[in-house]
């Protein structure tokens, strides 16, 4: 026999009212009568119907969670921390969300048809991880879409983003111009003056914005940047690898390697060990995020960490209302320079 809302109502001694109100989640019931639902919700082993709470509803119990690539340990980290925020309280019936991850691959037209999808679920919150693409028509396309998710009820914030334009998106953005020229000061201050850069792809907002902090150091430091020293790549390893063993090509004398992210600089680490030089003793190397393995490379990797469980537990919280946004809606998020093995003084 199915067990129906009244059903809990009889067995928590509320109205059926109460009920739906503990279910939903969107309205304040006090603590020990949200309890006693609770419970009978799970004595019964009552389950809600959410495609009729959904119509009944502004929005569903869907949270989707956009990735560049779930296999990249960036959109992994901040994706399982913004899950880890999205389920009720002790993982009851009460107040859960079903988090759908949506891997894009990087393509800009997949990540508007996942925005349609989720606005036709009329998910209760929508989290965008990572830097946009940098197409004026593509930008205007999001920022048109988040702005009708959040007319129809839905919370959508950017977490390592920066803010869409005329969207009331909550944005909360990674200081990569900030990082990027910290560590090209750190090999600047200690010796290098001929430093190879290897930047993401160059229709991305991290890329541009971090190679723009690296930029702007040499620049402080009176020193001329060559056309030859700047190669653009994905962001994986074999593009380090490969983008390394160019940036040789073009100028042997380099004596620091910078790479977009920590998965390049491995890259980069092999292609210099291959061709039969000493880290840091010959060619220093550094990356950015601070993603789990950079410390257990040999040597360590000297690189910016970036707090991506914390800032996606932040999202997280934000997403289901659980935290109150930044004031104006913004807030930016400063790395930390990890100064390791694989930076040193150059060879004289």
């Amino acid at each position: 026999m199915t067990v129906t809302l009244a059903d809990v109502a009889a067995r928590a001694q509320v109205s059926p009212a109460t009920v739906s109100r503990v279910l939903n989640g969107n309205y304040p019931v006090a603590a020990t009568t949200r309890e006693r639902v609770l419970r009978a919700v799970d004595e019964l082993d009552y389950v809600l119907n959410g495609p009729a709470s959904a119509l009944a509803a502004a929005t569903s119990d869907l949270v989707g969670i956009l990735v560049n690539d779930i296999a990249d340990p960036f959109f992994g980290i901040m994706a399982s921390a913004i899950q880890s925020e999205i389920g009720g309280p002790g993982g009851r019936a009460g107040g859960e969300r079903l988090a759908v991850v949506c891997n894009t691959g990087g393509s800009p037209e997949r990540e508007l048809t996942y925005l349609t999808l989720l606005q036709r679920q009329r998910a209760a919150a929508v989290v965008l991880t990572g830097g946009a693409v940098e197409d004026e028509p593509h930008a205007s396309a999001v920022a048109a879409k988040l702005r009708r998710l959040g007319e129809a009820g839905t919370r959508v914030v950017l977490c390592g983003r920066p803010p869409a334009p005329d969207a009331s998106a909550i944005a909360l953005t990674f200081d990569n111009r900030g990082g990027g020229r910290e560590l090209t000061e750190h090999l600047i201050g200690l010796g290098h003056r001929r430093l190879g850069y290897i930047a993401g792809p160059e229709e991305r907002t991290t890329t541009r914005h971090r190679l723009e902090g690296h930029r702007a150091a040499l620049a402080a430091a009176g020193i001329e940047e060559d056309p030859r020293w700047t190669v653009h790549g994905r962001y994986d390893r074999r593009a380090g690898y490969e983008a390394t063993l160019e940036l040789l090509r073009r100028d042997p004398t380099l004596t620091a390697v910078v790479a977009a992210n920590d998965s390049v600089a491995l890259g980069a680490c092999a292609a210099l060990r291959e061709s039969g030089l000493r880290i840091p003793e010959d060619v220093s190397v550094a990356g950015f995020d601070d993603l789990p393995f950079s410390i257990d490379v040999v040597p360590s990797l000297t690189t910016v960490r970036l707090p991506l469980a914390e800032a996606g537990a932040r999202a997280g919280r934000i997403a289901m209302g659980r935290e109150e946004p930044p004031h104006g809606g913004i807030a930016t998020i400063r790395g930390e320079l990890m100064v390791r093995g694989s930076s040193g003084t150059p060879r004289s």
